[in-house]
Formats: C-alpha cells, sequence, structure tokens
C-alpha cells in the first residue's frame, strides 16, 4: 500500500465536558471522564508540519492542563485556534497572556436573547463580550465569533455579524448538522427559506468587503445554503485525507459528521503513521467516499476550499463583479429543484 500524505489540518477534541446545555448539542449528556481522556503525551504524538490545527471540545477551557497541551502542539502548525463558548474567560486570558498569537473563536448564537436562550449560560453573551473585549485590550488579532444558524437566531445572523465588523472581530459561521459528535440525529431547520435569506443577506455584506477573506467566507456561506436545502456538495469531501479528528478517547477520525463514529486506529496505542497508513484508515477512507450526508461544516470544508482553490474563486469573481454593479449575488442550487434566492429583502 502506498504511504498516505499527512493531513494538513487536525481538529483536536480535547473533552466531551461542557458547562453549555445547548438545543443543537447533547454531548452535554454525555461528558468523558478526565481520566480516560487523552494525554499530552497521546497529543504528542500528532505530526508536525501542519498547516492548522483547531482545539475544541465539549468546552476545551474544562481542561486544567490546557496550557501544557497548547504548549505540546504549537512546534507542530503554523496556526492554532480554540473553539470555546468564552465562560472561563480568566483561564482564556491567562493562557492568551502567555501564546498572544493563539486564535480565540467564541461560539456565540446570536445577540443576548437568543444566544442565551440557545446555550442555557446565564448571562453567557455578556461572558462573551467581556472576553472578547479583554483579549483585544491585551492587543489579540485573531479573535471573534462562532455562530450556529437555526430558525430560532437566523434574525441574529446580520447584527452579530455588523457587531463583529464594527469591533474588528473575525465571524466564523455554521448550521444544524446532525451527528455522533453531537449526540443528535434530529437537528433541522423549518423554515430554510427564512434561515437561507438571512443567509443570502450575509453574503451580499461579505462580498461588498474589500477583505478577500471575507469573499472566501461568502462562498463557505453559500454552501451553507446549498446544504440547507439539501443540494449535493459544491467541493467533494476529502476528510481522511487533507484533515482528520482526535476525540478524547484518543481514536483518529476521518470526520465528525457520521451517524456512527468510525474510528482509523487509536493514538494510545499506535503512531500516528501507524494508524494513517493503515488498512481501517483506507475502509474509512472509502466510507467518506461513498457517504452521502453531503455536510458543509467549516472543518470539512476549508481544507478542499485551499486545495480546490479555483471553484470559488470562479464564484467569488462573477458574485463580486455584480456586487460592484448595485447587482445582488446570483445564489442558485443546480442539484436542488426549484430552489433560488433572488430576491434579499
Amino acid at each position: 500500500m502506498p504511504m498516505i500524505s499527512y493531513p494538513k489540518e487536525i481538529c483536536v477534541i480535547l473533552t466531551y465536558r461542557c458547562n453549555a446545555k445547548c438545543n443543537m448539542c447533547d454531548v452535554w449528556h454525555y461528558p468523558t471522564k478526565a481520566a480516560d481522556e487523552i494525554t499530552i503525551k497521546d497529543i504528542e504524538k500528532i505530526p508536525s508540519g501542519l498547516r492548522f490545527i483547531n482545539i475544541t471540545g465539549g468546552e476545551p477551557f474544562i481542561r486544567q492542563d490546557i496550557e501544557e497541551i497548547i504548549e505540546a502542539v504549537r512546534p507542530k502548525t503554523d496556526r492554532i485556534v480554540i473553539s470555546t463558548n468564552g465562560f472561563f474567560t480568566e483561564r482564556i486570558i491567562k493562557l492568551c497572556e502567555k501564546y498572544p498569537d493563539l486564535g480565540i473563536r467564541i461560539s456565540t448564537e446570536g445577540l443576548q436573547e437568543s444566544n442565551d436562550t440557545i446555550r442555557k449560560i446565564p448571562r453567557g453573551f455578556d461572558r462573551t463580550l467581556r472576553t472578547l473585549l479583554s483579549l483585544r485590550k491585551m492587543g489579540m488579532k485573531d479573535i471573534g465569533f462562532g455562530m450556529t444558524v437555526q430558525d430560532m437566531n437566523c434574525k441574529d445572523l446580520l447584527p452579530l455579524y455588523e457587531l463583529s465588523d464594527a469591533l474588528g472581530y473575525e465571524f466564523a459561521t455554521a448550521t444544524l448538522h446532525n451527528s455522533h459528535y453531537f449526540h443528535k440525529l434530529d437537528n433541522r431547520i423549518e423554515n430554510k427559506d427564512a434561515v437561507c435569506n438571512e443567509f443570502a443577506k450575509l453574503i451580499a455584506e461579505l462580498l461588498k468587503s474589500r477583505s478577500v477573506k471575507k469573499w472566501f467566507r461568502a462562498y463557505f456561506n453559500y454552501g451553507l445554503m446549498n446544504y440547507i436545502y439539501g443540494g449535493k456538495r459544491f467541493l467533494k469531501c476529502e476528510m481522511g485525507e487533507e484533515s482528520c479528528f482526535l476525540d478524547p478517547s484518543g481514536d483518529i477520525l476521518a470526520c465528525n459528521g457520521m451517524n456512527i463514529k468510525v474510528p482509523m486506529g487509536n493514538l494510545k496505542d499506535e503512531s500516528f503513521d501507524e494508524i494513517w497508513n493503515s488498512g481501517q484508515a483506507q475502509r474509512v477512507r472509502d466510507i467518506v467516499k461513498t457517504c452521502d450526508k453531503q455536510c458543509w461544516m467549516v472543518g470539512s470544508a476549508a481544507p478542499v476550499m485551499k486545495k480546490h482553490k479555483g471553484i470559488p474563486v470562479k464564484w467569488i469573481m462573477k458574485n463580486k463583479i455584480r456586487v460592484l454593479l448595485n447587482m445582488e449575488p446570483n445564489l442558485c442550487f443546480p442539484d436542488v429543484k426549484s430552489e433560488k434566492i433572488s430576491d434579499i429583502s
């Protein structure tokens, strides 16, 4: 069997313990035990030369050894972003004082009422803003919101983006997905047109920007609309090749989007190389190639957008011109019958 190139990006799920009780994720019902979670020794087995590492959970700042974890992964990658609910402000600030080049994305489900209703963290929105403002005062640059858009918060999508833009923060988006990772198989968008209309407004604003990064985010959000409407992915999934996940048990996963967990191998028992080039890993890649879920999450979409830049660039150029001519972006979905957003109200 020929050797498979190492992934360019890895998402490390440190724990399934979480202090939030989000309506779209039931992981808090199934917390891992601290004694069973991956150790620094396990994490050190991750290969070097990575483009990007995302640290997530559960809530990663529940881990008392997160400072040592960051120290272990820093030599392995050009960029680290931690996804957090922002509750543990003091821990976040302490870590960022030591490592000011970290990225921090605080999961924020809209403005105060929507966020606190969905996440069920008392004064959660207030904590989010206080944490981000403290980090900005420290000089942190790679900070921002991460929003999972659904029926009950879609009207907050554009206002939260406008707030992030005014404050100079990054703004990442997602929508409802179902998988073993979330312990959910019943998430659904009820009013697809209403939710996608808000995405269409956001896309128009992103394309008006002078930021190239925001233009690519416009394409990503276009992909989210396509996913909500049930279309085929714009770019094929290459999870298990371009990127992968390490979960709290030590399992290496091609992705976190499958309904059933299918590990490539366990990092506690083998080296990364042994797992990555194993017959089991190839069987998992074959499963990915035949998967029909059409997920469009940043972990699976961003790597192939970077690999196949020509496709999003072509779409960006066409729609950037339309915006410059005071026309709306052309948002149509070739694999979805009769779905086209032509009127952004």
